[in-house]
């Protein structure tokens, strides 16, 4: 390992060879792609600095109609709310703090459930990294489950038990069932005292169940704790370079400001631990979910979190329980697995309308109320806000293209400074090319989601 030195001119020279380093790693087209994006985000906002007297009379025109009124005033509103929240989850990050290990005689026994689908050899490294975990190996059981694979998935599982002397107790569906089951069979089967989650496309870290689990001891009103996700391909093309910065922005920042309130949205599926007792009380409920008359066959982790918030537990985020997991490196994968998110976002922000403004929970329930509100916000604002990006797509489209850009610009800045202060300064200018990548290929997904969210297949399965 690299010694990192202390003196601040020699610490320069070496952040700045790192840099340098990560620039050289880059394809041509990799590099030119963050130079252009970079060339078009200052253009935007020199476009908006110097035509400002051809936007306000445009603004002061649309001011002369009732509708112009009633928009203006509208879209302030919904800025100043947003505003307003992102002040209060960056209050809420600055109290957040990850619980640290307790010791071997405090950690409670876990149940580690492996679903796996079509994921070949993916799964052997998955099993392999849960085993290599610095965690009492007489209180972890392992539970793998092929839920009717038509690969050779089932061979690396059993290959895995064999390489580790048959540890692992291992099932096979004779068809697939869908991942909700596959972790239904182990719910049902599994002895431990917490329920652990891994997709088997990913990888933990030696410390990271051991983290995972601590907040159990730690908080005996824990219900819940996500982990967190980071991109194990990151080095496979432009798509997971982008999602890298994403993922580290939506857990150790978003996630981890709503774990100061007990209030994490969603455990995601790649890593999350479930108090026994609080997975037993609503195990019925999430196995016979149903939407609109149909089996919900999707957002497995986000109804279980939403069903033990119900109960009154607390949902939390541990940052220091890291997973490593294969993200999508082409459009197709990708819109077809934020589709799939975003239906399920909508779907459980529905169910949560039962419970959210009943007493629920003992505390924090302004602030878990507000984090719902702003859900409600924004599902009612995708479609006007699409219906007026393409209005003043056609009608003003300099002034639509300059101000997206620069509000996009100053999203993605905040995106970038969170990343860079923690990580590295080249990855975190991903947060550019993503966030516009995302306002013109995939600004389209979250209304799809709505208008389509009775449709319940898996898609990138």
């Amino acid at each position: 390992m690299k010694k990192i030195p202390v003196d601040k001119k020699d610490f320069l020279r070496f952040s700045l060879s790192r840099a340098v380093s990560k620039i050289k790693a880059l394809s041509k087209k990799e590099f030119g792609v963050l130079v252009f994006v970079q060339i078009l985000m200052f253009s935007a906002i020199y476009a908006v600095n110097n035509f400002s007297p051809y936007f306000e009379e445009l603004h002061l025109v649309r001011m002369q109609t009732i509708w112009g009124r009633i928009l203006v005033f509208s879209m302030l509103t919904i800025l100043v709310f947003q505003v307003s929240f992102l002040i209060y989850i960056a209050y809420l990050f600055f109290k957040y703090k990850a619980v640290q290990s307790v010791t071997d005689s405090e950690l409670p026994s876990c149940t580690v459930i492996v679903p796996a689908y079509n994921e070949g050899k993916l799964v052997y490294e998955t099993l392999l990294s849960i085993a290599a975990s610095d965690f009492p190996m007489h209180k972890m059981e392992v539970i793998a489950v092929d839920d009717g694979s038509s690969d050779d998935t089932w061979y690396w599982i059993n290959k895995a038990n064999v390489d580790l002397g048959n540890t692992i107790t291992v099932y096979k569906q004779p068809v697939n069932k869908g991942k909700r089951h596959a972790l239904y069979l182990g719910f049902t089967t599994g002895k431990g005292d917490v329920f652990i989650s891994i997709d088997s496309d990913s990888v933990v870290e030696r410390n990271t169940i051991r983290n995972l689990v601590s907040p159990f001891s730690a908080n005996k009103n824990c219900g819940a704790v996500a982990g967190n996700v980071k991109v194990l391909n990151k080095n496979q093309g432009m798509i997971p370079r982008m999602l890298n910065v994403s993922f580290v922005f939506s857990f150790e920042f978003m996630r981890a400001a709503q774990s100061s309130l007990g209030f994490v949205l969603c455990t995601p599926g790649a890593l999350s631990a479930y108090r026994r007792e609080a997975v037993l009380h609503c195990l019925t409920d999430w196995i016979d979910q149903k939407f609109f008359g149909c089996a919900a066959t999707i957002g497995e982790d986000r109804a279980m979190t939403n069903l033990i918030l119900k109960q009154g537990y607390d949902v939390q985020f541990q940052r220091n329980a890291n997973v490593l997991t294969n993200t999508p490196t082409s459009f197709k994968t990708l819109h077809k697995m934020f589709t799939r998110w975003g239906r399920s976002n909508v779907r459980e922000t529905l169910m949560m309308n039962r419970f959210i403004f009943d007493d629920f929970r003992t505390k924090n329930k302004t602030g878990a109320r507000f984090i719902f509100i702003n859900q409600w916000v924004n599902l009612i604002a995708a479609f006007p806000l699409m219906i007026l990006m393409f209005y003043f797509l056609m009608t003003h489209p300099l002034l639509y293209l300059s101000s997206a850009l620069t509000g996009t610009f100053i999203f993605a800045s905040i995106q970038m400074l969170f990343f860079s202060k923690k990580y590295n300064f080249v990855d975190a200018l991903w947060a550019y090319p993503y966030s516009v990548f995302y306002l013109f290929g995939l600004f389209w997904i979250f209304p799809f989601s709505i208008a389509t969210v009775k449709n319940g297949g898996w898609l990138t399965r």
